[in-house]
């Protein structure tokens, strides 16, 4: 039986996590402030994000290779959406999801 290590364990909790934040705040938070939190180029790179997060976590989940290039492409676009909800402002729990996730995928890359 497969043993997946612990470091992959830990990086598809990070990825389901902040597929989970960023979609319940992009579809909380964001439509209730409005504004620039529903700004199109912000509100899309939220569910890229959260989109992202979940493919990664799959593509460890089904023990393919390809989860490098999965796990860099989400390391990217987590950064990207750190740095715009940190631009939006009153989102701080998003970008603390999105670095930690963004490390994780890093080192899953690597």
């Amino acid at each position: 039986m497969y043993q997946m290590p612990a470091e992959m364990r830990a990086c598809i909790e990070d990825c389901l996590r902040c597929h989970s934040t960023c979609l319940g705040m992009a579809m909380t938070h964001c439509l209730e402030q409005g504004g620039k939190h529903v700004e199109p180029q912000h509100f899309r790179l939220m569910l890229a994000c959260a989109e992202m997060c979940q493919t990664a976590a799959n593509f460890m989940l089904i023990g393919t290779p390809h989860h490098r290039t999965t796990c860099g492409a989400c390391a990217q676009i987590c950064e990207d959406c750190a740095k715009s909800c940190e631009a939006v402002g009153g989102m701080q729990e998003c970008v603390e999801a999105c670095r930690r996730c963004a490390e994780s995928c890093r080192r899953m890359a690597a």
